[in-house]
């Protein structure tokens, strides 16, 4: 049963409808129904075609949160073979809102890391929705120096709501914690990619996400503070997240313009949920085509190619 979020009703009704007449057909009746279903599919379609080349800011956050929109469990198993996961900090206890660990990119070995949701209710409290405490980031941070000992890229899949904000978190040092991952992402002398898969939400997920090339996909949002936080504290009225959202700039289009991200991986018609594999497939290019371009760079001209890519954001607007 697919999941439809509230702009995309009119496409609903009509998928809905096209449905029951399959239905129908199957039951056996003697109704020819081939012509009406190819028509209200044509309908859906265009309909759907419609909402998603026009999306604000806001249906972009919607889509992007979507729960069945692919996860990084689902770009691990279809791009990583031979994936090992490593678990722990070696400091205080494992994070399961952050997957890490070992395996093969088409032939490459690669360090991998990813924020996962989970994809239902077991799952989502597991991974504690893909908020990470400080046990996660202390988690990156060791597998990326062992990427950085035996000269492996690291290609992160980013995808939370933000850092883990409970009294625990910050005792044990969530801030601390959030800044070494992000110094290590910048001191690595081995490329670093990272895609935005959904929500990429403020320090949580520039601590896996400080790369050599950052990628969104086309209905990913990328954020300093969630449209309804940033409501609440602008305006003191969460209901304004749908102008605050518009008014952050937190889409792929927008910052592409900016400056912030390299590039804008794009979705199927009616967003990533719909064809899971295709998106797959194109994070997978756009991850070959990143490692092919820093392959003949050693560890001082990767170093200095994420410094000037960082120094570089905003100045031209100035």
């Amino acid at each position: 049963m697919r999941s439809y979020l509230e702009f995309e009703k009119p496409v609903a009704d009509l998928e809905g409808k096209v449905q029951e007449l399959k239905i129908m057909a199957k039951s056996g009746e003697a109704v020819d129904v081939e012509d009406e279903i190819a028509t209200l599919q044509g309908k859906a379609d265009q309909a759907l075609n419609d909402i998603y080349n026009a999306l604000s800011p806001w249906q972009k956050t919607l889509v992007a949160r979507h729960p069945d929109r692919p996860h990084a469990e689902d770009y691990i198993k279809g791009l990583i073979s031979d994936f090992t996961p490593l678990a722990g900090d070696r400091k205080f206890a494992e994070d399961h809102a952050i997957i890490a660990g070992f395996g093969r990119f088409r032939g490459q070995s690669v360090a991998i890391l990813g924020q996962e949701k989970g994809n239902d209710t077991q799952s989502r409290l597991h991974r504690n929705f893909g908020m990470s405490r400080p046990e996660g980031y202390r988690k990156a941070v060791r597998i990326m120096e062992l990427a950085e000992r035996f000269n492996i890229p690291v290609v992160s899949f980013v995808d939370t709501a933000g850092a883990y904000p409970g009294i625990g978190a910050e005792e044990r040092g969530q801030a601390e914690a959030i800044a070494r991952s992000t110094d290590q992402c910048l001191m690595l002398g081995v490329p670093n990619i990272s895609i935005v898969i959904g929500e990429g939400g403020s320090g949580g997920a520039i601590a896996i996400a400080t790369a050599n090339h950052v990628a969104m996909l086309e209905h990913a949002i990328y954020s300093v503070i969630s449209p309804e936080a940033g409501a609440s504290i602008l305006w003191r009225d969460s209901t304004k997240a749908q102008e605050a959202a518009t008014n952050m700039k937190i889409t792929a289009q927008d910052l592409s313009e900016l400056g912030i991200i390299d590039e804008i991986i794009k979705e199927p018609v009616g967003g990533a949920h719909r064809a899971k594999e295709i998106v797959v497939d194109r994070a997978g290019t756009t991850i070959e085509n990143a490692l092919k371009h820093f392959a003949d760079m050693d560890a001082a001209a990767i170093k200095q190619q994420r410094r000037e890519k960082f120094l570089k954001i905003g100045r031209h607007l100035a």
